[in-house]
């Protein structure tokens, strides 16, 4: 063997051992992670912290906001309310901010404070940041904050008609950016050019609901496996997939929102979650959940294609998460439903916690980690039996997802940025 091919050998296998010593690593780009599903691949990911332990870095934020972080490397990105102002932030993984940029003025609440327009959460692919706003605002920069180009997508497409505001996160999938607006002036489902802001395509989505339910809160995702590719849009009582070329619709699934007791408040708030051969939708207000084959076309609703369906029991905000053929539900009050993927069995139900919960579940090394409003996280041992592993809190108010990345997991409360990790290096 030549004498530089064995070097190159010698030096993949000494990386090999580096990455199997210390664990994969990987960027969490988007609200529900690399592949928008809420799953880390890592391995060494903390179990166990309070206010002081295990805590890497504490970086206190300048106002509220429910926007998960993106991570990209070196660098985090979270949007969130600076007195008057909406701003998007980079900040250092060193827990360092390095730059801050005014989106827009102009913030306002809903639901006590629950909420606020820094609900949509950022994405990045690493030479870029996107941020959208409860307020219209759409801006790209790139990652050291320079400004890109800047929209308002209700000045565009028409006034947010909300009973709450506007909280669906963009989609960055390749060379374009996916966006629904669902309210009750316009069911709008747009593609749009990631490096220009311009309109690629349209699409007017089609429903029959009434009031509130013609309102939703959800973000699209992308359904990948070997022989489809599309986006799928969840509100106004159906979910619907789209082609990726024109928006044009593939199929849709009623059937969640009762024509016998129709609930003119069903809007939606949680969003589907997809794995090979089998998206999950869920609903609102304690009602169904829907196991769906995604190979169908046309109207799906009560076919073949829709595999299995929970009556009730439904998370409210919460996302639903998929590992190893389950399906867990995190529902608003703490109570997780873990369900068999193929079949919709319920293998159990379970209080974690009796707070309110509007983050949605991650999975990463083996556990779930299941998100209280007041700063309670608990770890979930995954599996068909339910197994808490450890009850953790910070004491402050949360309602951004969990973020894992290269070997640090962030919680985002409404008074911090937290970097807890199992290798601390401590900053004062």
């Amino acid at each position: 063997m030549h004498k530089n091919t064995i070097k190159i050998t010698l030096i993949f296998l000494l990386m090999s051992l580096i990455i199997i010593s210390y664990g994969f690593t990987e960027n969490w780009h988007q609200w529900r992670g690399p592949n928008n599903d809420g799953i880390s691949q890592e391995t060494n990911v903390p179990i166990k912290w309070s206010q002081t332990e295990n805590i890497k870095w504490r970086l206190p934020l300048p106002g509220e906001g429910a926007s998960t972080p993106a991570v990209w490397d070196d660098k985090i990105f979270l949007t969130c309310a600076d007195q008057d102002d909406l701003v998007l932030m980079c900040i250092s993984t060193d827990g360092e901010e390095q730059w801050k940029q005014v989106i827009a003025q102009g913030n306002s609440t809903k639901r006590r404070g629950e909420v606020n327009n820094a609900a949509p959460s950022p994405t990045t692919d690493g030479k870029y940041v996107w941020a959208f706003l409860g307020s219209g605002d759409l801006a790209c920069y790139d990652i050291n904050g320079k400004p890109v180009w800047k929209t308002n997508l209700e000045e565009r497409y028409g006034n947010f008609s909300l009973y709450f505001i506007m909280s669906t996160s963009p989609l960055l999938y390749k060379d374009r950016l996916y966006i629904q607006l669902i309210h009750s002036n316009a069911w709008l489902v747009l593609a749009l050019d990631k490096m220009t802001g311009n309109e690629v395509w349209k699409h007017e989505r089609e429903s029959d609901a009434r009031r509130e339910s013609e309102q939703a809160y959800t973000s699209p995702i992308i359904y990948r496996d070997s022989k489809h590719e599309f986006l799928v849009v969840h509100g106004a009582d159906y979910v619907t997939a789209h082609n990726l070329k024109d928006g044009s619709e593939i199929w849709r699934c009623g059937g969640i929102n009762s024509h016998e007791s129709y609930n003119s408040a069903f809007r939606l708030v949680a969003t589907p979650v997809a794995t090979d051969g089998l998206i999950v939708v869920p609903s609102a207000k304690n009602g169904p959940v829907l196991g769906i084959n995604p190979s169908g076309t046309g109207v799906i609703t009560d076919t073949e294609f829709q595999l299995w369906k929970l009556q009730r029991g439904t998370p409210d905000v919460p996302s639903p998460l998929i590992h190893d053929n389950l399906v867990y539900l995190c529902r608003e009050n703490g109570v997780l439903i873990c369900l068999d993927a193929n079949t919709g069995e319920k293998l159990y139900e379970k209080r974690t916690h009796d707070r309110r919960h509007r983050s949605s579940p991650v999975y990463a090394n083996g556990n779930i980690y299941i998100t209280a409003r007041d700063g309670v996280v608990n770890v979930i041992k995954a599996g068909r039996e339910f197994e808490i592993v450890a009850t953790n809190t910070i004491g402050e108010t949360i309602a951004a997802s969990p973020v894992i990345a290269n070997g640090t997991l962030y919680l985002r409360s409404y008074d911090a940025l937290y970097a807890i990790s199992n290798e601390i290096e401590s900053k004062e």
